[in-house]
């Protein structure tokens, strides 16, 4: 285990709520650097948005591991000042109030970064600092149904939200990601900068495939558990036990398939499936006749038969097989109410074991600690 993590020594003011700047601020502090969470007098509403986590919110206990919480009426002169000595002995100042809020409360950010030219500002907002809806509040859904995320998820039947908040982790991976970059520069020029990030332009920018596709003529549709531009990509049933996905990704895969898991090897060369345009073409008798080889197999055949043919498989589990997994790895983080076990960050780095810090109490001012 390392002794200095590498962001130590870097201060952070976070005025967040919610998820996605918490996001952003989380992946800081596990890193190393100093996170100050700013909540409003009642704290942050993610706190209670449930109480399955030891009596906590789950959103909350994820995302505010490792900061230490000071509570500020920033509306107020006293908790004006405050926060701007909090800003002042600052590295990075992120926000995700609604748009123009700090603006209107005497914290212009075009003057801060005037005044404190080393400092780096991330600001995220639903739609933009400009444009038509950039005074309208954004929540999670709300923009998956305005980038059109909703229309291309789900079944044939209606649109569908995505499983989680997909479009606030996005949010706050592409702040972190943004934040870094500007401190690998400063570390450079010695100055600072603006950062300006919106909900919409995450998603947007993650949806180039279907709107690209829908510009060239080919509007994406609903299809479950299916792939729009492969085949057979998708969820098919055996004849005992749980379901299987697979992923056909190559021409040559498409052979195996057939030769040694469907037992018709003259399949992997009929001009109708040979190619995955062919077989995108032929959707419908493609995935039967896939269907139809699933249900001579129960399972544990099946399985085994597409790992001897090297076919890409899973098993469609759900959240009590994945808290069971055998490639689960978890974390322990110390909360008010007690330990709390949760799934641990991707990154495993060689020759380290990380410590993660506590999630605060409302107006905990304890410094992190844990690293």
């Amino acid at each position: 285990m390392i002794s200095q993590l590498p962001l130590h020594g870097i201060s952070v003011i976070s005025l967040e709520q919610a998820v996605s700047a918490p996001f952003t601020s989380a992946r800081l502090a596990d890193a190393g650097a100093e996170v100050t969470k700013v909540e409003r007098p009642g704290g942050d509403f993610a706190r209670g948005y449930d109480k399955v986590a030891a009596g906590q919110s789950s959103y909350f206990v994820w995302l505010n591991r490792g900061k230490k919480s000071v509570t500020l009426d920033i509306a107020s002169k006293e908790g004006k000042s405050k926060l701007m000595n909090l800003i002042s002995t600052s590295d990075v100042l992120i926000q995700n109030l609604k748009h123009g809020s700090l603006a209107k409360l005497g914290f212009d950010l075009n003057q801060l970064r005037e005044n404190f030219p080393k400092l780096i500002i991330c600001s995220i907002t639903g739609y933009g600092e400009c444009g038509p809806m950039s005074d309208r509040k954004a929540y999670d859904l709300l923009v998956q149904a305005e980038t059109g995320l909703c229309s291309i998820t789900g079944g044939p039947d209606e649109p569908a939200r995505v499983g989680i908040s997909i479009v606030d982790i996005a949010t706050g991976a592409t702040a972190y990601s943004a934040i870094l970059e500007a401190l690998i520069r400063r570390s450079l020029t010695k100055r600072g900068a603006q950062i300006s990030i919106s909900m919409f332009d995450v998603m947007a920018e993650w949806l180039t495939v279907p709107l690209l596709n829908h510009e060239g003529g080919h509007p994406p549709k609903r299809i479950g558990l299916a792939h729009p531009s492969i085949a057979p990509y998708g969820v098919f049933y055996t004849n005992k036990g749980p379901a299987v996905l697979i992923s056909v990704q190559s021409d040559k895969e498409w052979v195996d398939l057939c030769s040694k898991f469907i037992g018709k090897p003259d399949l992997g060369v009929d001009p109708k499936f040979a190619t995955n345009v062919a077989r995108v073409k032929n959707r419908r008798e493609t995935d039967a006749i896939v269907a139809d080889a699933f249900k001579k197999f129960d399972s544990k055949r099946a399985t085994y038969l597409l790992k001897k043919a090297s076919i890409a498989f899973a098993s469609m589990n759900d959240m009590d097989t994945l808290s069971q997994h055998p490639h689960l790895r978890r974390i322990s983080v110390e909360t008010p109410n007690g330990t709390v076990s949760m799934p641990a960050p991707a990154p495993i780095w060689d020759g380290e074991s990380r410590q993660f810090g506590p999630v605060p109490e409302l107006n905990g001012l304890e410094p992190q600690n844990g690293h």
